[in-house]
C-alpha cells in the first residue's frame, strides 16, 4: 500500500505525517508537492496539516485552487481513503469534499494542548481499529477549528452517521462537539486532531497508530470493485 502525503507551501505537519507512515506504521510512503497533478499510483491520499500560503484569505482558500487538487478529487471519486488533519480539514471543506467550515476558536486564541475524543462512530475504515464510545488521547493544535454548518446539513451528517470524533472537553467552540467527519460515502476523512503525533509512547502516547492500522487492513474493501 502506498501513501502519498501532499505537501504546499507553508505546510509543517507533512514530514510528522510521513514519519508516522514510514516508520510507525511501516507502509510506503512518499511526498507529493502541490504543483504535481497526478495521484493515480496511490492508494491513501493524506492532506496534513500547517498553515498553507499562510492561511491568506483564509485557511486553505488559496491550497484549494494548487494543481494537485483535481487529483484529490479524482482520488475521492475512485473511494480511495484520503485523510485531512488540521489544515488538510480545513481543506477538504474549502474544495467540496467535506460539508461546513472551521471558523476561529472561541476565544480567538491559537489552542495548542492535549485533546481527549469519544470515537462515536467505529464502522469506517479510519475508526474501525477502535471501539465505539472509546475515548482516545490525541493532540490539538489550531487557531480556526471550530466546525460548523448550517442546521439543514448538520441534520444530514447526523442522519448519515457522518461524525466520527467528539470533543470530551470542547475547547474551540465546535458545534456537536465535533472533531472529525467523514463524507457520505465513509472514503473521506476530515478531522482537526493530529493523529500523526500520536504514534509514540515517549511522546503523546499511541492512540493515532489504530487510525493508520484500520486504513492499511481495511481500505481496500473501501475501492470500487
Amino acid at each position: 500500500m502506498r501513501f502519498a502525503v501532499i505537501t504546499f507551501p507553508g505546510s509543517n505537519c507533512d514530514m510528522d505525517m510521513f514519519y508516522a507512515i514510514r516508520d510507525v506504521i511501516k507502509s510506503d510512503v512518499n511526498i507529493v508537492r502541490h504543483s504535481e497533478d497526478n495521484l493515480d499510483k496511490y492508494d491513501v491520499i493524506i492532506l496534513p496539516g500547517g498553515f498553507t500560503y499562510g492561511d491568506y484569505l483564509r485557511s486553505g482558500a488559496m491550497a484549494a485552487l494548487a494543481n494537485i487538487i483535481p487529483a484529490v478529487k479524482k482520488a475521492s471519486d475512485q473511494n480511495k481513503p484520503i485523510i485531512g488533519v488540521c489544515n488538510g480539514f480545513q481543506i477538504l471543506t474549502e474544495i467540496g469534499l467535506l460539508p461546513g467550515v472551521l471558523l476561529r476558536n472561541k476565544g480567538m486564541k491559537f489552542i495548542s494542548s492535549k485533546a481527549k475524543l469519544k470515537v462515536v462512530n467505529a464502522n469506517t475504515v479510519f475508526t474501525r481499529e477502535y471501539d465505539e464510545n472509546e475515548i482516545i488521547d490525541i493532540p490539538i493544535a489550531h487557531s480556526m477549528g471550530n466546525y460548523y454548518t448550517s442546521t439543514d446539513v448538520m441534520d444530514e451528517i447526523k442522519q448519515n452517521n457522518q461524525v466520527v470524533f467528539k470533543y470530551v472537553d470542547n475547547q474551540n467552540g465546535s458545534l456537536m462537539d465535533i472533531a472529525g467527519i467523514v463524507n457520505k460515502k465513509g472514503n473521506v476523512l476530515g478531522m482537526m486532531p493530529h493523529p500523526e503525533r500520536a504514534v509514540e509512547a515517549i511522546i503523546s502516547g499511541t492512540d493515532g497508530i489504530r487510525l493508520f492500522d484500520g486504513v492499511v487492513k481495511g481500505s481496500r474493501n473501501v475501492y470500487s470493485n
